[in-house]
């Protein structure tokens, strides 16, 4: 009896021996495959991985199949850096996947549009802030929240930015001055507070007077258009009648001085005649005078009416020829 117990102990231990070996490989077999799923893993293209060993930053990797360290050691975050967020203010667009996309309250909205002008008027005005994430370190661990911290910070700039013009500048002219302006001042506290953000655009979408005095208001832009169609109608005149009158003016400026030069250049041409006359009438007064005499009865005769040639003592006037009709 003693021997067949001392037979059966040791095949019992080689079972629970090869039973024991078997399980050890069995427990490597998924050790191994738990250590290769959990090492490596995948970095979409519009994305960054953030890698944290225990915790503390260790590195940031581009899109890609990546290794880490195996059971937990490392974990990775992922940061979508080249996709274009949005936040929204004093109004709401449903279906947006950010959470900051908008304020959920109605109230919060009301209040986010509300704002005062630099001429103490009141406008309502409803903006949107086109952002990306620049640096996935900043945003994950500098600043807690840090989409919510953005819209303090568009909210606050905003108002600042409005309240140094006046409502006119605000509603009409000065919207890409604001747009501008805004988006400077926000990328520089976004950067001073390292959030890891970069701003791309800020865009002004409704900007309008209060409701219970938007009906006045369209009544003085409606005066305001009359105003600059009546200036522009004017102007046109302006333009059309001005030049004309000017080139008519230059025309007679021109035509007078070109009567001028020819009355100068004949009084010119009439002294240089007289002085040559002159010198000749020196060289030989009496045949001067004989020659002139002759040539202006030459010219003289043929314009008068009936010619009668009479003695100083005749008593009697005969016509003596038709001398007119003679050619």
């Amino acid at each position: 009896m003693g021997e067949n117990i001392e037979f059966q102990i040791p095949n019992n231990l080689r079972e629970l021996r090869d039973r024991m070996g078997s399980i050890l490989w069995v427990i490597v077999a998924l050790a191994l495959i738990l250590a290769a799923y959990t090492m490596l893993y995948t970095v979409e293209a519009q994305s960054q991985g953030v890698v944290l060993r225990f915790g503390k930053y260790i590195k940031t990797v581009d899109p890609g199949l990546r290794v880490k360290f195996p059971f937990g050691i490392d974990r990775v975050s992922h940061v979508q850096v080249k996709r274009q967020l949005k936040q929204e203010f004093g109004f709401a667009t449903r279906g947006g996947a950010n959470p900051s996309q908008f304020n959920p309250s109605q109230t919060e909205r009301t209040y986010e549009r509300s704002m005062v002008t630099g001429d103490l008027n009141a406008a309502t005005v409803e903006w949107i802030v086109q952002y990306r994430v620049r640096d996935p370190q900043l945003f994950l661990f500098k600043v807690r929240e840090p989409e919510d911290t953005l819209r303090d910070i568009s909210e606050s700039v905003m108002r600042t930015v409005v309240g140094d013009r006046t409502v006119d500048e605000v509603i009409t002219i000065g919207r890409q001055e604001i747009e501008g302006e805004a988006l400077s001042q926000m990328q520089q506290l976004v950067d001073k507070y390292e959030l890891g953000l970069s701003i791309d655009q800020v865009q002004l979408k409704d900007v309008n007077p209060p409701q219970p005095v938007q009906p006045s208001f369209n009544e003085v832009n409606q005066a305001q258009q009359e105003r600059e169609q009546m200036i522009n109608v004017s102007n046109g005149e302006y333009n059309k009648v001005v030049p004309r009158a000017r080139g008519e003016a230059e025309q007679k400026i021109q035509s007078a001085e070109g009567y001028a030069l020819k009355r100068v250049n004949e009084a010119e041409g009439d002294v240089a005649r007289f002085n040559a006359i002159l010198a000749e009438y020196i060289k030989a007064p009496e045949v001067t005078k004989r020659r002139l005499y002759l040539e202006t009865m030459e010219e003289v005769m043929p314009k008068l009416g009936k010619k009668i040639v009479i003695d100083a003592e005749a008593q009697q006037i005969l016509p003596l020829l038709q001398l007119n009709d003679q050619k």
